[in-house]
């Protein structure tokens, strides 16, 4: 690490995860091997949703960017993150971190968009079902993602460049194992009030407004199964809802967890661990969750393998 004279900052220290030293080479291999998994899961999912022609719908077209923005969303920590583990060193340049900080930032943004688009659709499948193919139509599809990815920018956009002009910092240390916005926001000493004063609000709104969002439509739901007298009508709502309800679950359950939830002055190891779930932990599990709980994914899962069976 260099400090210029005016306390600038050209690389940063990142201090990892809470790990003893002797228990790095297990932990090395448990996150390369979920990384890989989250990777090769998201990344299957992606290709049956191509390749298969039954789940060319609104629901599945969401799912593959969800998948996609996952996979992505994992890469942007957890690479950095095994490579430091792995070389046993800690260091991250400036530009490297700002670039951290974006991606995150965009990605999880996404996410959350994503997911309210799914919430939607799920909501005129079931309270609306005549009229699905009419509301819910490509050109609306794309408008959402479109929609999903210009706002998500923008947001990212203002906090990256409000971040960027704070080149002053007490210490080049971080503790976490990437670049936490919040984390870093504390070791600067330029005044980040304009910082504070955006990221608190804007971020609040994103979150709050699609959490918002998402009950609102499966309140509607519920209202609409609630009025189904039949048990296989009930039965069927859950089974069409439950693997997006288990993605929504810990996807705001570990937001809430980490951004909501006070944590103590004197450690960081829970903000740490948290964040490990919400972007590595829960981006691997989504794919088993789609793929467990889905009978449709299953059945492109055996398409394509009795086509190469048969092919042989």
């Amino acid at each position: 690490m260099r400090m210029d004279n005016d306390s600038t900052m050209s690389e940063f220290i990142l201090l990892g995860l809470p790990i003893k030293p002797e228990e790095q080479g297990m932990y090395s291999a448990l996150f390369l091997a979920m990384y890989l998994i989250t990777v090769l899961g998201n990344l299957l999912i992606i290709l049956l949703i191509r390749l298969d022609s039954h789940l060319h719908t609104p629901m599945y077209f969401f799912l593959s960017h969800l998948a996609f923005t996952d996979m992505s969303f994992s890469s942007v920590t957890a690479s950095k993150m095994l490579m430091n583990m792995l070389t046993h060193s800690q260091s991250i340049s400036y530009a490297g971190c700002v670039s951290q900080v974006y991606f995150f930032s965009i990605f999880a943004d996404i996410d959350s968009f994503l997911l309210t688009s799914m919430a939607y659709d799920r909501y005129v499948a079931i309270c609306h079902p005549l009229h699905y193919i009419t509301i819910m139509s490509q050109n609306l599809c794309v408008l959402l993602v479109v929609v999903s990815w210009a706002l998500s920018s923008a947001n990212t956009l203002v906090h990256t460049l409000l971040f960027a002009r704070l080149s002053h910092f007490r210490n080049n240390t971080i503790p976490h194992y990437f670049c936490e916005i919040s984390a870093l926001l504390e070791l600067s000493i330029s005044d980040t009030t304009i910082n504070e004063l955006v990221i608190l609000p804007l971020g609040t709104v994103i979150i709050t407004v699609q959490f918002i969002c998402i009950l609102v439509s499966y309140g509607r739901i519920g209202a609409t199964v609630l009025r189904t007298p039949s048990i296989k009508g009930i039965c069927k709502a859950l089974s069409t809802c439950g693997s997006h309800l288990s993605v929504v679950s810990l996807y705001y359950g570990a937001i809430i967890g980490l951004y909501f939830v006070p944590s103590s002055n004197n450690t960081n190891d829970k903000d740490v661990i948290l964040s490990v779930i919400y972007s590595l932990v829960i981006p691997m599990l989504n794919p088993f969750i789609y793929s467990l709980r889905n009978r449709d994914i299953k059945g492109a899962l055996r398409n394509i393998f009795s086509r190469k069976l048969c092919l042989q």
